[in-house]
């Protein structure tokens, strides 16, 4: 059988490490919290620039949409004129 290892270590000595470690386990967490904040900043600032990029685009596709109707307008202005030069005044006789 094994003999078991024996440890003396000052219950001093232990309490100090461990506070080191708590401190530095605490100021990790103070670090990340300052962290989060500048992401949840960082989105929000995104969010804005998001929303905005969103009405431009709901700009453009209007925008897009009117000149779609004017084409078709203009296509049909110009098959109407085409059919009333040739249909409706008659075929041209040489």
């Amino acid at each position: 059988m094994a003999t078991p290892t024996i440890i003396e270590m000052d219950l001093r000595e232990v309490l100090a490490e461990m506070n080191k470690k708590l401190d530095r386990i605490d100021n990790n967490v103070n670090e990340l919290k300052v962290e989060l904040a500048d992401v949840k900043g960082e989105i929000k600032a995104l969010d804005g620039k998001v929303s905005s990029l969103d009405k431009r685009l709901e700009k453009v596709e209007g925008s897009q949409n009117r000149q779609i109707w004017v084409l078709i307008g203009i296509l049909f202005a110009a098959i109407s004129g085409v059919v009333i030069r040739f249909v409706v005044m008659g075929l041209p006789t040489t």
